[in-house]
């Protein structure tokens, strides 16, 4: 029994398939975790601040302010938010852990 079927191009195949170059340049995950922050935030001047914040500042206070920007009602400016709830959740994890202290 015979074949009859003809290969297709691998060119072909490929031009089936759209890439997505969006993340062409991030090889870490905090980077792609402050670039999403980025865009959600419409920011997007700020992704090296955003890639830096992911690598240095514990994610629960990024995971925090994150929401709590989402949760906002007609917000100005949305990176401006996150940068002041971040600013007063670290300032609060500094105060709490200088009364442990006493």
């Amino acid at each position: 029994m015979p074949r009859n079927k003809s290969f297709t191009p691998i060119s072909a195949v490929l031009k089936k398939y759209k890439l997505d170059d969006t993340d062409k340049y991030i090889s870490r995950e905090f980077q792609k975790y402050g670039y999403d922050l980025a865009q959600e935030l419409g920011d997007p001047e700020g992704v090296s601040l955003y890639i830096k914040l992911a690598k240095e500042t514990p994610r629960g206070f990024l995971e925090s302010a994150r929401s709590f920007v989402k949760d906002a009602y007609n917000v100005k400016s949305k990176p401006r938010l996150f940068m002041w709830k971040l600013a007063e959740l670290k300032r609060r994890r500094a105060d709490t852990q200088e009364e442990r202290r006493r």
